[in-house]
């Protein structure tokens, strides 16, 4: 089993910018592909961005360029910051940490990018 405990959201203007972190506990050596969901109101859960454990990315088109992804496996920690936000990245954020058997998920953080 696999823990994942978000944080850092929050409510920010646009063009600003947010850093969310995600702790993992438990079955952490079993963990390959960590990344970033959202979910905005009334619309599927879409990848923001992932990172493997090798280091790895990879990027939704719409946050490239503003999202950066990372990860400190001595922390078991994974990263997202976000700058250049816009109203349209208000959703909420969850953290996932994949192995060979499933697709963990975190409770989520709520990001809020008033105009």
């Amino acid at each position: 089993q696999v823990q994942l405990v978000e944080s850092g959201g929050g409510l920010v203007q646009a063009g600003g910018s947010l850093s969310l972190s995600c702790v993992a506990s438990g079955s952490i050596f079993s963990i390959n592909r960590m990344g970033w969901y959202r979910q905005a109101p009334g619309k599927q859960r879409d990848l923001v961005a992932s990172i493997t454990s090798g280091g790895s990315t990879n990027y939704e088109d719409s946050v490239k360029g503003r999202f950066t992804i990372s990860r400190d496996n001595a922390k078991n920690t994974v990263y997202l910051q976000m700058n250049s936000l816009k109203p349209e990245d208000t959703a909420v954020y969850y953290c996932t940490a994949d192995t060979m058997e499933r697709r963990y998920w975190g409770k989520g953080t709520v990001v809020t990018v008033s105009s």
